[in-house]
């Protein structure tokens, strides 16, 4: 009877630490996906109330720290449950990043209503929406197990760093035509950067899952789109043609 009761309270740890991550994972995404709305409609107090709710995740991850510290002192898991506790720690950190990204885009909102809204918003509101879906198939992949849900995401991030690097070009060609939307342009920069890092860490945890579940660590090099490091716009020069 001890031995079962042992199993059992052990159990009902572990089903705890996924709980909290589930919890966390909420969170992070409704913190992304409210901070693209207040961008999009311009929402001061939106913006302050995302702001405000990453305190909720940051104390989340404390938990789980908490949580696996205890399970790791008192229970020495083995095979399966050191590897889900392990995947649970790194997991959390990485939707802890994903709250701190949604609290920067939110702080961008303030200085973006002092100016005249821009075209490449829409751009940014569909990666956004790519990334959104990124987080809740990640997360879904994390409760269920699911390996193909994980392999998806992963496929994905490519599809999010062609769109940053388009919108990279997009931004400073809007900068390049008219010196007024340097400002206004360079907060949408950060804000796509942050929307990008976004879909680097649910892939994080789309990789964490194929580990959890698998035990296997994959070595195939992530596939990479983003060229905004790279990109060069040439400026529109009247008569260059006619110079030579």
């Amino acid at each position: 009877m001890t031995s079962e009761h042992i199993v059992k309270s052990f159990d009902e740890e572990l089903n705890l630490l996924n709980n909290t991550i589930a919890q966390m994972g909420g969170l992070a995404e409704a913190q992304m996906a409210e901070a693209v709305q207040a961008l999009v409609r311009r929402d001061v107090d939106a913006a302050a109330r995302v702001i405000a709710e990453d305190k909720r995740i940051d104390s989340l991850e404390h938990d789980v720290d908490s949580q696996t510290v205890r399970l790791l002192a008192l229970r020495q898991p083995m095979a399966e449950d050191l590897r889900a506790i392990v995947v649970a720690l790194k997991i959390s950190s990485d939707l802890e990043r994903i709250g701190d990204h949604a609290k920067n885009l939110a702080k961008r909102i303030g200085p973006l209503t002092q100016t005249p809204p821009l075209e490449p918003v829409h751009t940014l509101r569909r990666m956004a929406a790519l990334v959104q879906a990124m987080i809740k198939t990640v997360l879904d992949a994390y409760v269920e197990r699911d390996l193909d849900k994980a392999g998806d995401v992963i496929a994905r991030d490519e599809e999010v760093d062609a769109l940053h690097t388009s919108l990279f070009r997009e931004l400073l060609t809007y900068m390049m035509e008219d010196a007024r939307n340097i400002t206004p342009c360079t907060h949408l920069l950060f804000v796509a950067k942050n929307i990008e890092r976004c879909g680097d860490h649910a892939t994080n945890i789309a990789e964490n899952v194929q580990f959890l579940v698998s035990g296997e660590t994959f070595t195939d090099e992530r596939p990479k789109g983003d060229e905004s490091s790279v990109v060069v716009v040439e400026p529109k020069t009247a008569g260059a043609e006619g110079s030579k």
